[in-house]
């Protein structure tokens, strides 16, 4: 079969761009290997999170539905951004992102840590983050349960 020059053209640009498009992905995170690579395997630990919350250096985002947040709590000091609006909310310019969030948008050099109910949806926010330029995200995988156990725990105990 012989396809007229028209569509071969249309066809090679369809699979050339797909192919640009993933070399585009790889070349994104080349320059932030190391940061991604440590952000990946350096998730944020109980204990870690509490002393950043502590301190006040990060910023935590709970990326639940609000409705899961009403419901079952959150972690104190964390700033709900469901994780649909993730992406475009770290694109935002910071007046609307203040309006929408009631805080200060983040740059893209400040430390962000994920969270979500145990970690899937936390994983996936910090892919995007990192993927937009925000190098110093991290993900604290064990989530609301991990942390309502131990603050359970640590209450019950008197720590």
């Amino acid at each position: 079969m012989v396809l007229p020059l028209r569509l071969f053209g249309c066809a090679r640009r369809a699979i050339l761009g797909s192919a640009e498009a993933a070399l585009w992905g790889l070349k994104s995170t080349k320059g932030s290997c190391h940061n991604f690579c440590t952000a990946i395997f350096k998730d944020v630990t109980y204990k870690e999170l509490k002393n950043l919350l502590n301190s006040k250096k990060i910023m935590l985002i709970d990326v639940r539905q609000t409705w899961e947040i009403v419901e079952y709590g959150k972690i104190p000091g964390s700033v709900n951004i469901p994780l649909d609006e993730v992406g475009e909310a770290l694109q935002m310019n910071p007046k609307d992102f203040k309006e929408k969030y009631n805080e200060v948008k983040p740059s893209k050099s400040d430390s962000l840590v994920f969270s979500c109910l145990a970690g899937v949806r936390s994983k996936k926010a910090l892919d995007m983050a990192i993927s937009l330029g925000f190098n110093s995200a991290q993900h604290y995988a064990g989530g609301w349960k991990e942390w309502v156990t131990y603050e359970f725990s640590e209450k019950k105990h008197g720590n």
